[in-house]
């Protein structure tokens, strides 16, 4: 019934192409996508489709009603980048000098206003309202997503349906979880005051690398050996800075990682546990310490009946796609808060090169261009197979 659309879809794959390589030579990190969300407000503009912005930060929202009764349905895109130093040796290299668009949020966008482009001719066809939600700042907690939320934009939004572009999975293929498929992602620093001194006369100092080493080694036990094996979690340390130079022993230390959990009484446990190894340590070596611990986006726990209709449904979009239903991912997201506000589920679009391959986050990060349909696609299809369990 549909095929018109897709084929509009296919038929716009050039520009969304266009679209995502503009956007990737232009990044903006997160709370500073000002450039980025005027893009997305020009583009609804010479759309004709009504739109807000400014939407709990820099967030655009638009918003077409179709011309049959049904329900409110919210599909969304994240669009800042990254603090990194792009490596590829591409046209499209980002211009903007330690900003890389280092995840696909680039590619989110292009397929989101792709699709409004594809069905604004349509639109007296579709039932209900789709609800085109570009958030800011999905990168750096306490995101964009949760602001949103608190602004009221969604209050009448009946569903919510997000997707990802992933380059874990082969191009071609959805990937989905009925229930927690994304961890919750805190983050914690450790700052050590010891004692410094000569590196010869160790003996009278407080050795904060050294404290700093230990805990290193004890924190990742509190995992392995505090969380029952049966209950996911992960914590690690991602940067360790002390010292100025060899021959002096350091009298501070900072250290910073992450926590990942699906559980709110397994985060606590870890919390707590942290705070013994930590102060224990310490106490043994007469040091001071300041432990923060920032608790990010909650987990990303899909409802399963909205995960169905992914799962279901995504090659009536595509025949070539296919779907999985996998196990949970300790990445984080903040689309958790949508689906804490209203029913929906995020999902994986693959699109990933065979011959070059790096992951997320990484200064040589790229993805298959040919996912951007298949991306806009299934959004769309989301949406439909909504409207359709709806009895509309």
């Amino acid at each position: 019934m549909w095929e018109h659309i897709y084929q509009a879809i296919d038929e716009l794959y050039e520009k969304m192409v266009e679209t995502r390589r503009h956007l990737h030579q232009y990044p903006e990190a997160s709370f500073n996508e000002e450039k980025t969300a005027q893009f997305i407000v020009n583009t609804y503009k010479k759309l004709g489709i009504p739109y807000e912005s400014h939407v709990g930060g820099n967030g655009v929202i638009a918003k077409l009603e179709g011309g049959k009764p049904g329900k409110t349905v919210a599909l969304r895109a994240d669009f800042d980048a990254l603090p990194i130093q792009e490596e590829n040796d591409v046209p499209y290299r980002s211009k903007n000098e330690g900003v890389m668009h280092a995840c696909g949020h680039d590619g989110h966008t292009a397929a989101l206003l792709g699709l409004a482009e594809a069905i604004i001719p349509h639109k007296e066809e579709l039932p209900g309202t789709i609800i085109f939600l570009h958030q800011h700042a999905e990168e750096y907690a306490p995101g964009g997503a949760k602001p949103i939320v608190e602004s009221g934009a969604l209050t009448n939004v009946d569903a919510v349906f997000g997707t990802h572009l992933w380059v874990n999975a082969p191009t071609g293929v959805i990937q989905t979880a009925k229930g927690p498929f994304m961890a919750g992602a805190d983050r914690f620093e450790i700052k050590i005051q010891g004692k410094g001194g000569h590196g010869a006369q160790p003996h009278q100092t407080k050795d904060a690398i050294v404290i700093a080493s230990q805990l290193v080694s004890s924190l990742q036990q509190i995992v392995s050996r505090r969380v029952d094996p049966l209950r996911t979690a992960v914590l690690s340390v991602g940067t360790f800075e002390s010292g100025t130079t060899f021959n002096i022993i350091a009298d501070s230390a900072k250290l910073t990682g992450t926590v990942r959990t699906f559980d709110p009484e397994v985060q606590n446990l870890i919390i707590e546990e942290m705070e013994k190894v930590i102060k224990g340590a310490c106490t043994g070596y007469d040091a001071e310490y300041e432990f923060l611990y920032e608790k990010g986006y909650p987990p990303v726990v899909n409802h399963p009946e909205e995960a169905e209709l992914v799962l279901q449904n995504a090659n009536k979009a595509d025949a070539s796609l296919t779907t999985e239903e996998i196990e949970p991912v300790m990445a984080g997201e903040d689309f958790a808060y949508y689906l804490l506000d209203k029913p929906g589920a995020f999902y994986f679009t693959g699109a990933q090169i065979p011959d070059h391959y790096y992951p997320h986050h990484h200064p040589k990060f790229d993805f298959d261009e040919t996912a951007l349909p298949h991306a806009a696609k299934t959004l769309f299809q989301s949406y439909i197979s909504y409207q359709e369990k709806q009895g509309i």
